[in-house]
């Protein structure tokens, strides 16, 4: 068959290299796409920035569509199935990525209270790909853990299940990983609204890295206003890019969209559209990433015996989280359209992260319970 001829999202890292041999690539700015960008287009690679729907694609040439996220709430998948638009997302590309960014989160919140995670519970809202990484990493933490995902319990996946009242009344954490869905039996729209806020366990902690609409911003912004909660943190947002800064101030944490930005999840997104692609239009076609150099690829944790401490000091040393968070507060005056041009911004030019797998632990002295945890963690530990 002839070339391909491939319009991607200028942020799918490396997408260039990767379709080499597959077709030309024509990179465009995925917050700005418009049909006359697609004229000329059989392949069509976003991320969630861009709406995919007959007001872009109709009477284009496009006959896939890729979005190189887990997401595809802003993709009309409705519209492409009666158009015969094929389509693939990344779905679980970079589930570590978050659960370790929620590892941080937890460790952070800790150290704020001046407490410990151990004997806490934390509840797990949705158990997909990136929930069961969650559940897997909370024990390590020395948490309980409860989970709610209706949609397995109905399908009857062996697992145990606790309805979301349940798991709200009784978490000290709540984190919530699910799709975002307007409508029907497992609408997530606004599933934390007034009512569910209340529900909570007072003094609990809300984390969302899901979807900005799965929490009412506004309710939680008054739950927080009350003190009926002791703290939020949020990577996603209602109104993205033009985010509540009266929510952001009252949040512990706040970052802009980044949890799955780790650079592995970010090529395993390129990898995953690569594949689809090559499937559907019967290419074989291959490819390995370059993956950046691991800048202090060492952990030097020194003498610590208290071992979440230790966990502590080596998510720090691999994953700068309050940075990101220093980083979304600094463009906090900005006026006008400047405010959610900064928000893209740092999306777009997030430095290179890695994943925990990437950095050796200095073990001599390290007391070997907390070098399991950090190895389960995914910590390199040993020679």
């Amino acid at each position: 068959m002839s070339t391909l001829r491939i319009v991607a999202d200028e942020n799918i890292p490396q997408v260039e290299a990767a379709f080499d041999g597959v077709g030309e690539v024509r990179l465009a700015d995925g917050r700005t796409l418009t049909r006359a960008q697609l004229t000329e287009a059989d392949v069509l690679l976003v991320r969630s920035v861009t709406r995919v729907d007959e007001e872009l694609l109709a009477d284009t040439p496009v006959r896939f569509v890729g979005t190189a996220t887990i997401g595809t709430d802003h993709v009309d998948r409705e519209y492409l199935s009666r158009a015969g638009i094929a389509f693939a997302s990344a779905k679980g590309c970079n589930a570590n990525s978050v659960a370790e960014y929620i590892v941080s989160v937890l460790l952070e919140i800790a150290a704020h209270e001046g407490t410990t995670l151990a004997g806490k519970t934390l509840g797990i809202v949705g158990h997909g790909n990136i929930g069961g990484v969650v559940a897997r990493y909370a024990p390590i933490l020395g948490l309980n853990v409860l989970v709610n995902d209706p949609p397995q319990q109905r399908a009857r996946i062996p697992g145990e299940w606790t309805g979301l009242d349940a798991v709200l009344r009784h978490s000290d954490f709540v984190t919530f990983h699910v799709p975002l869905n307007r409508e029907g039996q497992d609408r997530t729209l606004h599933l934390m609204g007034e009512a569910q806020l209340a529900t909570m366990k007072p003094g609990a902690w809300l984390i969302n890295s899901s979807r900005g609409q799965v929490v009412d911003n506004a309710a939680l912004l008054s739950a927080l206003e009350d003190k009926r909660l002791a703290g939020a943190v949020l990577d996603v947002w209602e109104n993205e890019p033009d985010i509540s800064r009266a929510l952001l101030r009252r949040c512990l944490i706040a970052t802009p969209h980044i949890a799955g930005y780790s650079i592995d999840g970010k090529l395993n997104g390129t990898r995953l559209m690569l594949n689809a692609v090559s499937r559907h239009f019967d290419l074989v076609q291959a490819w390995e990433p370059q993956l950046p150099r691991v800048d202090q690829p060492i952990v030097a944790l020194g003498s610590v015996s208290d071992r979440e401490e230790a966990l502590r000091r080596a998510a720090r040393h691999a994953y700068k989280l309050l940075a990101d968070d220093a980083s979304l507060r600094a463009g906090m005056e900005r006026e006008g359209r400047e405010w959610p041009a900064y928000f893209d911004m740092l999306r777009r030019k997030y430095p290179v992260r890695h994943e925990f797998r990437h950095f050796r632990v200095e073990d001599a002295g390290i007391d070997g319970d907390i070098l399991n945890a950090l190895h389960d963690l995914g910590f390199k530990t040993g020679a």
